[in-house]
């Protein structure tokens, strides 16, 4: 990592924590006995990558997580059950957010949805007093409203392209492999949080 002026930062297991097992234990208690095999096999049902780029609205997410599931259950419960795995926004990955925009252009690109994305920004919010957390970036990227999600190459050449960016000196922050490897094909520089480092953990 050398000659940065751009950083685009991952949103969940990069600035917000996540908790699969959360998620994993309000379907289950709620009847889903096969939670690993409907959610876990690389999204095998196609309707959630659909949610991710736009292309459904939450009533049809919600009734094609109802029929997935098999069970007769209310929007309130398949939603509570969904943001389950969200987490919060650890402080000091927050402090280091503030540190950075005076030295970086900072940026956001999350694969997210329009449920997910009302619960962060309201746990952003209630965390620190009524704050938007869109405000730490110059632009917030979200899959759903951009229609386009990683690893695509061409969504974060459309990032590139719209922000001016040059590539080579831009960083992107992901924990996620396959993503990480869609930023290199783009040209970005990159740094992958494996489990058990945090961003705290990159020499910025």
């Amino acid at each position: 990592m050398q000659n940065v002026d751009n950083i685009i930062f991952d949103l969940g297991g990069v600035l917000l924590t996540l908790n699969m097992p959360a998620a994993e234990q309000k379907f289950m208690a709620l009847g889903v006995k096969n939670y690993n095999e409907l959610f876990r096999s690389g999204n095998v049902s196609s309707f959630f990558k659909d949610y991710e780029v736009g292309a459904i609205d939450n009533a049809a997410f919600l009734n094609s997580l109802r029929a997935l599931s098999g069970l007769p259950l209310s929007d309130d419960e398949l939603t509570d059950a969904w943001n389950a795995m969200l987490g919060v926004f650890p402080k000091e990955r927050i402090d280091l957010l503030h540190k950075l925009k005076s030295k970086y252009r900072l940026f956001l690109f999350s694969n997210t949805n329009a449920i997910h994305r009302d619960k962060f920004y309201k746990i952003y919010s209630d965390s620190f007093n009524n704050a938007n957390f869109d405000d730490h970036f110059e632009k917030a990227y979200y899959s759903q409203v951009l229609g386009m999600r990683k690893p695509d190459v061409e969504s974060y050449k459309y990032i590139i392209g719209e922000q001016g960016l040059n590539a080579s000196r831009t960083l992107f922050i992901d924990d996620s492999a396959l993503n990480i490897e869609g930023a290199k094909a783009a040209g970005l520089q990159s740094v992958h949080i494996t489990p058990g480092t945090t961003i705290l953990d990159i020499a910025l």
